[in-house]
């Protein structure tokens, strides 16, 4: 079950539409990952990943980027982590149609609040078991959900560790990894040209000698 949707801009983590759940036992609890997520847009760069789901509490945080804006949700771990996505997909070709031109330009949060009845709506058919089931089949090309990174929220947020150096760590990894196989070319060529220069000195001596002596 869908407990909140929230969208913000990734340039400065703005949040610019939102939707909760209104249940007054969870009420409370929400305003909480509410806090959470606005957290975590503040953490987004352009380098973080493209999508990511983050464990907090019972509930996971699934989120995507799209054109420097950024579409969450915040499901029950029992909600199709497929489903999630498609949901935010659908979340994202809709918004971007409406107020794509409008993202860069505006600086008051919730702009675009009059959203949510989209979201209501797109919560609602998503919802539905019969369309769960159809939304699922049609959805062949979404990229597989497996890979999508997963992390806890404690990690992204009470460590203060920026989404963006999940990446970064992958990419300072391939980098030593060149690194190291052009140093051990270098060792090698380096190698082979000292074996050829002794050959090449052992070769004049001999000349020489025969050729003086």
């Amino acid at each position: 079950m869908v407990q909140m949707t929230m969208i913000a801009r990734v340039s400065d983590g703005l949040p610019l539409a939102a939707s909760m759940q209104e249940d007054e036992k969870s009420g409370r609890s929400i305003l909480d990952y509410q806090n959470q997520a606005k957290m975590l847009f503040r953490k987004l760069t352009a380098q973080s990943p493209r999508r990511c789901t983050i464990e907090t509490g019972p509930y996971l945080f699934h989120y995507m980027i799209e054109l420097d804006v950024c579409y969450l949700v915040l499901c029950e771990k029992t909600f199709s982590k497929r489903l999630a996505f498609s949901y935010l997909e659908d979340l994202a070709t809709e918004f971007h149609s409406l107020y794509g031109k409008k993202v860069p330009t505006v600086t008051r949060p919730y702009t675009f609040i009059e959203f949510d009845t989209y979201i209501q709506k797109a919560k609602k058919a998503f919802a539905d078991s019969r369309a769960r089931r159809n939304l699922a089949s049609l959805n062949t090309e979404l990229q597989d959900v497996q890979r999508i990174m997963m992390e806890n929220i404690d990690d992204v947020l009470q460590r203060g560790t920026a989404i963006s150096e999940l990446e970064g760590k992958a990419q300072g990894l391939s980098v030593l990894s060149h690194k190291y196989k052009k140093d051990a070319r270098y060792l090698n060529l380096s190698s082979t040209y000292a074996k050829v220069a002794a050959a090449g000195v052992v070769i004049l001596v001999i000349f020489l000698y025969f050729f003086i002596f």
